[in-house]
């Protein structure tokens, strides 16, 4: 669903953002620069270095929404005229927000949590090019299996999930944590939703297929 598209300023014409070629990546994830990469465009990345601290009383869909605009707007203030691409993805458990563990403990914590649960992953995009700002959302739908503490030790130790929401790494391993899927992008669960990434960029002049 589009959540906003909204002037930033004046529109410029649309040669002027046929024209706008730049794609820019604000990420230092190698899953979503991995993803993109699919989609046959030259891009560039860089780091937004934002604090991705959740506010207090924000839901976990708020969270992904703003932490993906912010890291859009930082990089875009130092490429003027590029189109920037912000992403986030937040795992909500029955209204709690499970992002990035970071620590081992932290993952073990999240996945005893999650073990014979359904969590909702949101993965929120913000496209910012000249003239305008789109934000969308896709959700996931994860139903995780009954896990046993062996299990959760096993899998954290091969695949050392600590960079990923939930701890779930759904590209690798973690895909045996689950039971089952549901959504209307099968990308979405990785963090970097394409089939709606790609009618974002299209609308900026920027479509994989030309």
């Amino acid at each position: 669903m589009i959540v906003s598209l909204k002037p930033l300023r004046k529109q410029m014409p649309s040669h002027q953002t046929q024209d706008t070629k730049t794609l820019i990546l604000a990420s230092s994830s190698r899953y979503r620069a991995e993803m993109l990469s699919r989609l046959g465009l030259p891009f560039q990345t860089q780091s937004p270095d934002i604090d991705e601290t959740r506010l207090a009383g924000e839901t976990p869909l708020a969270t992904a929404q703003r932490l993906s605009q912010q890291k859009a707007l930082k990089v875009a203030r130092q490429w003027p005229g590029a189109v920037v691409i912000g992403a986030d993805q937040v795992l909500d458990l029955h209204g709690d927000t499970l992002g990035k563990p970071g620590t081992h403990p932290a993952a073990l914590a999240q996945l005893t949590k999650l073990s014979g649960q359904v969590g909702i992953f949101s993965s929120a995009v913000t496209v910012l090019s000249p003239g305008f700002q789109q934000r969308r959302v896709s959700q996931c739908r994860a139903r995780f299996r009954k896990l046993s503490p062996a299990q959760i030790e096993y899998y954290l130790l091969q695949e050392q999930p600590y960079d990923t929401a939930g701890s779930a790494k759904a590209e690798g391993l973690g895909i045996a944590l689950l039971e089952s899927l549901s959504s209307d992008d099968p990308t979405s669960i990785v963090g970097l939703p394409l089939i709606m990434l790609t009618a974002m960029l299209a609308r900026v002049g920027l479509d994989p297929l030309g």
